[in-house]
């Protein structure tokens, strides 16, 4: 099948998010999340004009007044090409990039024009599972019987399951509801794009994600998901007065709807592409080796089915 001109575009975006990740690592540890988030951003931005298309910022890093580069509306590219929604994270897991913890990355989601949800910045309720327990998971069962159903598709005991929750305390409850079920726990601190993915990956030992995190991060899991068959399912549980406001700009049907990974990427053209920055469940982190330095990536597309890990070697100059 020949791909859609957009799709192809997820191989293009490789290189803008191995230098967004190659900025952002050598930040790794230094205890400033802005500065690694600021050189993450400006090489992002500047591969992105470089590249034939005409997108448009749907999801990134805040409102024009909040954000210099990469905000919501920002048109990139070169105004020739395919036009595209952009949903991007230049650097996910600011934090742990800035205290040397795992799982950070450089997202960039795209699908045509119209087709990534307009996710304003604030907190949804989320499971997400690989494409054996896509059918079989809401939100209106117990987390005992959850655990359960998921436990039987994939062929597994209760007990194997394994649950990625992310560590704040308003998730005591629910760890304490996984646990009493009998399922393992994995707490993260930050990250949940590619936590929720995983459960899609065969070598991966997370099983199912639960619990609250950002809205923005789901869209961008979500293009992931579809790709690879898997399911996320969102509402909104807004946090604080801007949040709730922001929702009722929305109107009622958003803030009750259960979103699916299809009502958060609506197209069959969407594609995901990320490269690590620290190691993750979705790709390696970056390595400086001798004279050169090495990006691990993952491209990912529905139309034509793909998922490509990419191992780059970059040379540094002599």
């Amino acid at each position: 099948m020949k791909p859609a001109p957009h799709t192809g575009l997820a191989l293009d975006f490789l290189g803008a998010t191995e230098c967004a990740a190659i900025a952002a690592s050598r930040w790794i540890g230094k205890g400033n999340g802005k500065a690694a988030d600021k050189a993450a951003v400006d090489a992002m931005r500047k591969v992105f004009n470089k590249i034939d298309f005409s997108g448009e910022i749907i999801i990134g890093e805040g409102a024009k007044d909040e954000a210099p580069e990469l905000f919501v509306g920002e048109k990139l590219g070169t105004g020739r090409g395919a036009v595209v929604d952009i949903a991007v994270d230049p650097l996910e897991c600011t934090d742990s990039v800035a205290y040397g913890r795992p799982n950070a990355l450089a997202v960039i989601a795209t699908g045509p024009r119209g087709s990534l949800y307009k996710a304003f910045d604030g907190y949804m309720e989320k499971i997400a599972v690989g494409p054996e327990a896509r059918d079989v998971v809401d939100f209106d069962m117990p987390v005992k019987t959850l655990i359960k159903k998921v436990a039987h598709t994939l062929g597994k005991e209760v007990k194997e399951v394994t649950v990625a929750v992310l560590d704040r305390p308003r998730h005591k409850n629910l760890v304490q509801h996984i646990r009493q079920a009998g399922a393992r726990v994995r707490l993260f601190t930050d990250g949940d794009v590619a936590m929720a993915i995983a459960p899609c990956l065969p070598e991966s030992p997370i099983d199912i994600l639960l619990g609250i995190g950002g809205s923005t991060e789901a869209v961008l899991a979500a293009a992931a998901l579809r790709c690879l068959g898997g399911e996320i399912l969102c509402r909104w549980k807004p946090s604080d007065e801007r949040q709730r406001a922001e929702l009722q700009k929305l109107g009622a049907r958003d803030a009750k709807k259960v979103f699916s990974a299809r009502d958060l990427a609506r197209s069959e053209y969407v594609a995901f592409t990320a490269t690590g920055v620290i190691d993750g469940p979705l790709a390696d982190g970056v390595v400086l080796e001798g004279g050169s330095i090495i990006t691990h990536s993952v491209v990912i597309s529905l139309r034509p089915r793909m998922l490509r890990f990419i191992k780059t070697k970059h040379l540094l100059k002599a």
